[in-house]
């Protein structure tokens, strides 16, 4: 690629997400105009038009980086595809249906870069978000028992738009539904995170690709996953070149 190494890759999963993916990247242009950015879509084996859309959209936005999974892998091999390939040291993180109003991003991004190097992650935290009474009740219970549990500081963890240091993600453990449990793995590893309010707004096209039932039924391992790989960590207390 011919333009300077970006400072932000704005990572976003998509699966089947035709009809909104290329407004999705032509929103988060005009959110980061004037900075050095890259966007990286990937997506995860969408059975319609999404990859075609993605790639006529690359002619007008020569920001756009298009990966595509040739199996359905998840959101979270789809947001670790997109880190592993990132140039920029900050990532910044949307939900492909568009429901993260990208033009939140760059107040993250800029808590980020100013804060000290121990802050790894500033989460987006959605206020008066546009869901289901039901999706809310759930969340709503479900970040409290994770809280409670894991002892992090987020209060919505489901919230897609989030900005990271790249090196720290990398250093992360990585499975399925990983994206879920981001502030409590960099604590685990020893970084702090911050938060802001965003926006929310409902989903334009498609559909939601999970419910509560199916939400529950993969967050009581993961849950206890990531209590066990608490409990397993140490940490050097500083390292030292002599």
């Amino acid at each position: 690629m011919s333009q300077a190494m970006p400072q932000v890759s704005v990572v976003v999963p998509v699966h089947d997400e035709e009809g909104a993916a290329a407004a999705l990247a032509r929103e988060i242009a005009d959110a980061l105009q004037g900075r050095a950015f890259e966007m990286i879509f990937v997506d995860d084996a969408s059975r319609d038009g999404t990859r075609a859309e993605l790639e006529a959209a690359r002619t007008a936005l020569p920001q756009l980086r298009v990966l595509a999974h040739g199996a359905n892998a998840g959101q979270s091999r789809a947001v670790r595809t997109g880190v592993l390939a990132a140039r920029g040291e900050i990532i910044l993180t949307l939900d492909g249906d568009g429901q993260n109003p990208p033009g939140d991003g760059p107040a993250l991004i800029d808590l980020l870069l100013a804060a000290p190097a121990e802050v790894a992650l500033v989460g987006g935290r959605r206020a008066r978000r546009q869901d289901s009474q039901a999706k809310l009740w759930a969340s709503r219970w479900a970040n409290r028992i994770r809280k409670r549990l894991l002892g992090d500081d987020a209060d919505d963890t489901g919230c897609g738009l989030k900005a990271f240091r790249r090196e720290a993600f990398l250093r992360l453990p990585y499975f399925d539904h990983m994206h879920r449990y981001l502030p409590a793995l960099m604590i685990r590893e020893g970084y702090r995170n911050l938060y802001l309010d965003v926006s929310h707004r409902p989903r334009g096209q498609g559909r939601s690709k999970y419910t509560n039932w199916s939400r529950l039924k993969a967050s009581v391992s993961d849950l206890l996953g990531v209590i066990w790989l608490k409990s397993r960590a140490r940490r050097p207390g500083g390292i030292t070149e002599l």
